[in-house]
């Protein structure tokens, strides 16, 4: 962490009825419009859609995204790209390894954010919180990016059990005690229950799972618990959309194909193309 960085907290208090948690947004304008067709359709109110961060990134439509966003009018938390373009950084502080192919391809697509996204989205995306907390029907929730420790930290559904610990007790001495942590960043499907602790990840709207298929990912919390959900939105008018603005590096193809470019980011027991990886993303 940036030394004389202050995180940003905010505390949603209470609240009731059912929640939509959703994240990656990634400038897939197609699949965020689906995703507000749907939140519409349940009459959820504005104050319980969560964005988990990551509105732009690989896709067409950066701004828009974040004018949408905004326009929504839920509490939306920070991710490494929002904080990355609001301080003016010239790459997207996603992780990845300086010598991966993920790395080399995030040139493409951050430049692209960078020049689309508006002076004003930077100077709002400069004001979004680092952790939102709030409680639900007796359990208390945090909201973080990619860890405790640091924003841009990959929590994959194999991380093991010990460092997801030490990644909450972090959270709790940054928040107090939660129940359950909501995370983002990965862009993948998982929960995982560490001692007492749950630890989710939506996955994202806006980009496929790297499990073959297009569809993407939220999630609904109720009194029930967390339900994952499956979107479905037009993946071929998102495609069309990034090869309309020159972003044919990879990710254009993911849309339709659901496959991710480049494994190099991923661990080895959940690449596709280990012989011995069971498929642990999204189902």
């Amino acid at each position: 962490m940036t030394q004389g960085w202050e995180m940003i907290v905010r505390d949603l208090g209470e609240l009731h009825g059912d929640l939509l948690i959703y994240g990656g947004v990634y400038s897939n304008l197609h699949a965020l419009r689906a995703f507000m067709d749907i939140a519409q359709g349940a009459k959820i109110p504005a104050c319980n859609i969560i964005c988990t961060g990551d509105i732009v990134a690989y896709c067409a439509d950066p701004e828009a995204c974040a004018q949408r966003v905004r326009a929504i009018g839920g509490p939306v938390l920070a991710g490494n790209c929002e904080r990355n373009l609001a301080n003016g950084d010239d790459d997207c502080g996603c992780g990845f390894d300086e010598d991966s192919a993920c790395n080399l391809l995030s040139r493409a697509w951050y430049a692209h954010a960078d020049a689309q996204t508006s002076v004003e989205s930077k100077k709002w995306m400069a004001t979004l919180p680092d952790r939102i907390v709030f409680s639900h029907h007796g359990k208390r929730y945090a909201v973080l990016h990619g860890a405790a420790s640091d924003i841009s930290r990959f929590i994959w559904p194999t991380t093991p059990d010990t460092v997801i610990a030490a990644e909450i007790e972090i959270l709790t001495q940054q928040v107090g005690a939660v129940d359950i942590v909501l995370a983002g960043h990965t862009g993948l499907l998982m929960t995982r229950k560490i001692g007492s602790t749950i630890w989710h990840n939506s996955g994202a709207i806006g980009m496929p799972a790297h499990n073959g298929k297009p569809s993407t990912h939220y999630s609904v919390i109720s009194q029930k618990g967390i339900i994952n959900n499956t979107l479905s939105y037009d993946h071929h008018a998102a495609h069309r959309a990034m090869r309309g603005v020159g972003l044919t590096q990879g990710y254009d193809k993911t849309l339709l194909s659901g496959v991710w470019p480049s494994e190099d980011n991923l661990p080895v027991d959940m690449r596709v193309s280990n012989p011995d990886c069971e498929q642990k993303t999204a189902p």
